[in-house]
């Protein structure tokens, strides 16, 4: 659902005439027409007034929260602690960086095997 069409629905279900919300907002009526014909949205210099005229937050009108029957918040991926390097780790580094290079693609095949089998594993 777009801005403009949630801005109907909110007039349909607080039972305000398209005239009055324009007068309210300091908007001419057409211009509130434009929006259903033509399916365009408001300016955004306007949206903090009809947030105030229809009663709900920008958060609202803008992403459908609590208007859209069929809204799903997405809620963002929260971030990865990052892990703590030890001294071990940082010799296995140094050890890594030392191989030839057959050697480090061996390696990373090998690791790849171990993760196969542990995921093997875990099926289990």
């Amino acid at each position: 659902m777009i801005i403009s069409e949630r801005i109907f629905k909110i007039l349909k279900d607080k039972n305000m005439s398209q005239n009055a919300f324009a007068k309210q907002v300091g908007l001419a009526s057409s211009t509130i027409s434009d929006w259903k014909t033509k399916k365009t949205n408001p300016s955004a210099d306007k949206i903090m007034d009809i947030c105030m005229v229809l009663e709900v937050t920008p958060e609202q009108l803008l992403t459908g929260k609590g208007i859209d029957e069929d809204y799903v918040e997405h809620k963002p991926k929260k971030a990865k602690a990052e892990p703590e390097i030890s001294k071990a780790d940082i010799r296995i580094i140094e050890d890594i960086h030392a191989m030839k290079d057959a050697q480090r693609k061996r390696l990373m095949k090998y690791m790849e095997a171990l993760k196969q089998i542990e995921a093997l594993e875990d099926m289990e």
